[in-house]
């Protein structure tokens, strides 16, 4: 079967992905917080809005760019931090980067990545953006902001949606983020999975690149995985974001937002925007989906703040609906785990290919021309849809 006919929708990548990961790396990229609640949440509430379609249109193929900020982009979407992707393959980072680079679009490296900022910007040939964590020793986070610097990123992201770490039971079954070194248990499910040991362990166990040099980080993925979440800063504040803010020259997105309150909050800190985020469902169970609070956070926010989004995103009519609402931008995570997984760089394309398409045909279908004449018609491409 051809690599198209095997990859259709970002679901067959999820598929593809599980056959070839360990059960503790696959449990990591799907789990959610407690019951799932949220997890759940992100996606049913896509169903809230549907979309209007409208005949006898022009239908040459609508133009997919967009505008974040003073900068053009070929496409309303892109890859998100996902903390680790250079477990699922080898040089997952690299291969995100450089379908991104390819594609015409952004992508947000996590601090929690195998591959750095060198690495990436290296092989990529273009400094990705950076998802930043606060770590609570101060001389750690000026090292994260120097690499930055030093690589030549422009736009950062501080996450603070995690200064307390929820539990998320898949994770705690498996042992991820409390497991240090191979145990026998680790060694069988590797085994299990041979096409990805060859990949990942031919050259040693993978580091996080970002704290290769720093031993209280420990030794090895595993390792360093049980430490970063239990380093991060649990003191933060907007004090922290408008110090970030006279710190740092490029510009400062703040990433976990999903209050209007605190959106209108991140307007007056100082920084150029934020991501609407639950972080996957991942953090607050029984919280509010971000789709449906982009209107909302959009008014709060206002109309010169950049508004990022993500949480749920799988297909192309799910972005054309956060847009629609207000958003500017969608960052999707767990779609481009599972393409790295399943597939590497090709993996990637694909998955761009695929919501591009998605998008497009949408698009014509509604008698919509651009993405900016989508976003200047707003909530009127929408019918609400009440339960």
């Amino acid at each position: 079967m051809g690599f198209e006919q095997r990859f259709v929708n970002v679901h067959d990548f999820q598929k593809a992905a599980h056959r070839r990961l360990p059960k503790i790396f696959s449990d990591y990229v799907d789990g959610g917080a407690f019951s799932e609640t949220t997890l759940r949440r992100n996606r049913a509430d896509f169903d809230l809005y549907a979309l209007r379609q409208r005949v006898l249109t022009p239908l040459a193929d609508p133009d997919l760019t967009t505008r974040l900020g003073n900068q053009s982009v070929a496409l309303p979407f892109g890859a998100g931090p996902v903390g680790f992707m250079g477990l699922y393959r080898r040089s997952g980072e690299v291969h995100v980067a450089r379908a991104s680079e390819a594609a015409g679009v952004p992508s947000v490296l996590s601090t929690f990545s195998i591959d750095g900022l060198e690495t990436v910007t290296r092989e990529a040939g273009a400094a990705p953006d950076f998802q930043l964590y606060i770590d609570k020793d101060p001389e750690v986070t000026a090292g994260y902001l120097d690499q930055a610097r030093r690589a030549g990123v422009k736009r950062i992201f501080l996450t603070v949606d995690t200064a307390v770490t929820s539990v998320r039971e898949r994770d705690v079954r498996n042992g991820f983020r409390s497991t240090e070194r191979l145990t026998p248990g680790l060694v069988w499910q590797f085994a299990r999975r041979p096409a990805w040991s060859l990949d990942l362990l031919r050259r040693g166990f993978p580091e996080v690149e970002l704290v290769r040099d720093r031993p209280e980080f420990g030794k090895g993925a595993l390792a360093q995985a049980s430490h970063l979440s239990a380093r991060l800063e649990k003191a933060l504040t907007w004090d922290l974001v408008q110090r970030l803010r006279e710190d740092w020259s490029g510009q400062l997105i703040v990433k976990g937002i999903s209050d209007p309150e605190d959106a209108a909050m991140a307007r007056e800190s100082g920084a150029d925007g934020i991501v609407l985020s639950n972080h996957g469902g991942r953090q607050l169970d029984h919280g509010t989906s971000t789709i449906s609070q982009v209107s909302l956070v959009r008014e709060a926010l206002g109309a010169e703040k950049l508004l990022y989004v993500d949480s749920g995103f799988r297909t192309g009519s799910d972005i054309l609906k956060a847009l629609a609402l207000g958003a500017d931008f969608v960052l999707l995570g767990r779609p481009f785990a599972w393409a790295v997984a399943a597939g590497g760089e090709a993996g990637v394309a694909r998955l761009f290919d695929i919501l591009r398409t998605e998008m497009t045909l949408t698009l014509q279908l509604m008698g919509v021309t651009s993405i900016e004449d989508l976003k200047r018609r707003g909530p009127e491409v929408l019918i609400e849809c009440r339960r």
